[in-house]
């Protein structure tokens, strides 16, 4: 198996361009949030934010498969004490370009330190928006599951008549659920919110996200030799989980003293020169440099 990871150097936007249609099944990556990192990349006012993502959108929106899956890391700051609505203003533009809104993880930051505003307190979540081509597309929820919690010692103990029927949904909504199918299982599904520590790690980035976070995304929407983008690669954290999960990947980063960085990190890595069915340059491993 020869895994190729590709990091490229500029703007997204006109690098993007460059891809293949349909070549790529996972999108994970989170951009400059509106008005933060301005002292490296500039920084974007939240009423020009809109305008900004969506022609960076529109050629994800090319490139994905139509069994692949964006997943964007983002959140909306607060302008005079008020919550801005930035992100939900892309959510619905993306949708008018054609994204389907599939579903919103929350990503609980459970090591984060108490703070507090006059009217609100620190913040220790981020949302995860997942975002599709189609309504069918590929993904391993095998691959994500957990241990039974600590919910089942008193839940399952002593079942009720429900429990041990299908209980329909009460709303409506045609989903329902059978208590006793969990009754001697060791593993369960997660739910949509994860868990997970920030990155305490100096990576010489002022937003590295924690490697957990790409792995249990790639995890669940891809299998190995899939390709995947960040098309804001940073400190090139999915990049590095993608290539030690047996992935391929593609990072695009527009500062270069980042791309240097990730560049010399990744290049002990095996990749190929060219292959005609994805149409990717590549770099074959020999010992020195792997990524081009």
């Amino acid at each position: 198996m020869e895994i190729f990871t590709d990091i490229k150097l500029g703007d997204s936007t006109e690098i993007l361009k460059k891809l293949p249609d349909n070549s790529v099944d996972l999108i994970f990556t989170s951009p400059p949030y509106a008005d933060q990192r301005k002292n490296t990349y500039g920084g974007i006012h939240p009423d020009k934010y809109v305008d900004w993502f969506l022609p960076i959108s529109k050629e994800l929106l090319r490139v994905l498969k139509p069994t692949g899956t964006f997943v964007l890391n983002i959140k909306e700051k607060v302008v005079d004490g008020e919550r801005s609505t930035y992100v939900m203003e892309l959510i619905i533009e993306m949708r008018k370009q054609g994204w389907l809104w599939t579903e919103e993880f929350i990503w609980h930051k459970k090591n984060s330190f108490p703070g507090k505003w006059p009217n609100r307190f620190r913040d220790s979540w981020e949302r995860l928006l997942q975002f599709n081509k189609e309504k069918k597309f590929s993904m391993y929820q095998d691959q994500v599951m957990v241990p039974m919690g600590d919910w089942a010692k008193s839940r399952l103990k002593n079942l009720s008549e429900t429990d041990k029927v299908r209980d329909e949904s009460k709303v409506g909504s045609g989903f329902g659920k059978k208590i006793s199918n969990w009754v001697d299982r060791e593993m369960a599904y997660p739910t949509n919110v994860l868990h997970l520590a920030t990155e305490c790690n100096n990576k010489n980035h002022s937003a590295a996200f924690p490697e957990a976070l790409p792995e249990w995304f790639i995890k669940l929407f891809t299998k190995e030799e899939d390709v995947v983008l960040d098309p804001f690669m940073g400190s090139g954290t999915t990049n590095f989980v993608a290539q030690r999960m047996s992935r391929n990947s593609i990072g695009i980063e527009i500062l270069p003293e980042y791309f240097n960085m990730v560049k010399k990190q990744l290049e002990p890595v095996k990749l190929v020169l060219f292959d005609p069915h994805t149409k990717y340059e590549k770099t074959k491993y020999n010992g020195s440099h792997a990524v081009r």
